[in-house]
């Protein structure tokens, strides 16, 4: 079971930082990665971390988003910084339990098994 929290409204340039505890299994050996989606569109990646730290990021996030694993905490998380208003999305946490290197740093909504429940990221202008 995956609870997020964080995220809420920010101003255009601002920072915010989602995280995802994990309950009912010890997910360090689990792909984590965090998903956005805007209403009607497909759920899209936006980063993933492995078991062991390696991390990959949506090209239009690159320098300003960072995710990483607590693994003492089972709690994964999203900061985000210079946040763009094309950045508004409600944002998923993922869990897999499998290596990321398996199912690909850049695997699709369909290859994760658990989800957190969604949390709406607003950016104003």
């Amino acid at each position: 079971q995956l609870e997020q929290s964080g995220g809420g409204s920010v101003q255009s340039g601002g920072s915010l930082t989602l995280s995802c505890a994990a309950s009912g299994d010890t997910y360090s050996t689990y792909c984590m990665a965090w998903f956005r989606q805007s209403p009607g569109k497909e759920r899209e990646w936006v980063a993933f971390i492995g078991s062991d730290g390696r991390t990959n990021y949506k090209d239009s996030v690159k320098g300003r988003v960072a995710i990483s694993l607590d693994n003492a905490k089972n709690t994964v998380y999203l900061k985000m910084n210079s946040l763009k208003t094309e950045d508004e999305y409600t944002y998923f946490c993922a869990a897999e339990p499998r290596l990321c290197e398996e199912i690909g740093y850049d695997a699709a909504e369909a290859d994760f098994m658990f989800w957190g429940q969604g949390t709406l990221v607003l950016v104003s202008s």
